[in-house]
């Protein structure tokens, strides 16, 4: 499927800000599923100066100021993109999830050791003894990891309720665990939690979700907004994706912008300001698949 994607930020502030430096992690990467065809971000007002780098995960990032006074900062991300089916998982690879557990701890091969930094807490991210607890009604002894994974993330699906109105950006994972509810990003970092205190590797995932189903097919969770998952490592494999807030193995509909260790290491847009005083944000999400979007 080809998409075009717009992701549209606006801060409006009480007072002018008068210099400004920012974050933004909004263009979609290159993945193995994945191709962007193009991408660029739109600023108002237009600043002083603007980098595009690759940071340690390998998301494009981009750094800009803006040294004029402004009420008003809007930045719009626009890109088209082509994605492809979630991955068939050849039964043969689903081997006894202790097993990659064990290979994580030697971690002899490259991709091993590079899976291995996945294994740790991260500044949103603490794997508590609760959480082991939580994982291992999915994951049984040796029961296959990737069979086992999809059960841990249709029990956090079934046991947390996507509620929008009790959780913030950095809202530490124990008290989601604790309440019970929350966002997409609040259910990738429970799964995630639960996955690093049995010792297995599992990463971040930002991006966004086709806007419009096909007709027939239910309205998934979280379109026209960002969104998150979690990717799993396994052995044969690699990463392999899961949508614990719909329930499913990421595929076609879903759209990487980035990846890391949680939240904070891939926020949208972030960054630090001379004055503004207090301030509203306003965030618009459109995924429209391309036939559509031209006709």
């Amino acid at each position: 499927m080809e998409y075009f994607v717009r992701h549209r930020t606006a801060y409006r502030y009480v007072q002018d800000v008068s210099s400004s430096c920012h974050v933004a992690h909004l263009l979609p990467r290159e993945t193995p599923h994945q191709k962007v065809l193009q991408a660029e971000l739109l600023f108002a007002p237009q600043p002083a100066l603007v980098r595009r780098l690759v940071d340690y995960f390998g998301n494009i990032q981009n750094l800009f100021t803006i040294e004029e006074a402004h009420a008003v900062l809007e930045v719009s991300s626009e890109s088209r993109v082509v994605t492809g089916p979630a991955p068939s998982l050849d039964p043969a690879l689903d081997v006894p999830w202790e097993d990659v557990r064990a290979e994580l701890e030697t971690a002899r091969e490259d991709d091993t050791r590079d899976a291995a930094q996945y294994l740790f807490d991260s500044p949103l991210i603490t794997a508590l003894p609760e959480m082991a607890d939580y994982a291992e009604i999915s994951f049984t002894p040796g029961r296959g990891i990737l069979s086992a994974a999809a059960d841990l993330t249709t029990r956090v699906h079934r046991d947390f309720r996507y509620d929008t109105t009790v959780t913030d950006a950095y809202t530490p994972v124990e008290k989601v665990f604790r309440i019970r509810a929350g966002v997409c990003q609040d259910l990738a970092h429970v799964a995630i939690a639960a996955l690093r205190a049995l010792g297995l590797s599992a990463r971040y995932v930002s991006g966004y979700l086709l806007t419009s189903p096909p007709p027939g097919q239910p309205r998934l969770v979280g379109a026209d907004a960002s969104h998150a998952w979690f990717a799993l490592w396994a052995p044969g494999c690699g990463w392999v994706d899961f949508d614990p807030t719909n329930n499913m193995q990421a595929g076609e509909s879903h759209i990487t912008a980035a990846w890391g260790r949680d939240y904070s290491d891939v926020t949208p847009l972030s960054g630090v300001i001379t004055g503004g005083g207090e301030h509203i944000v306003e965030v618009g999400v459109d995924v429209v698949p391309v036939t559509e979007e031209s006709a």
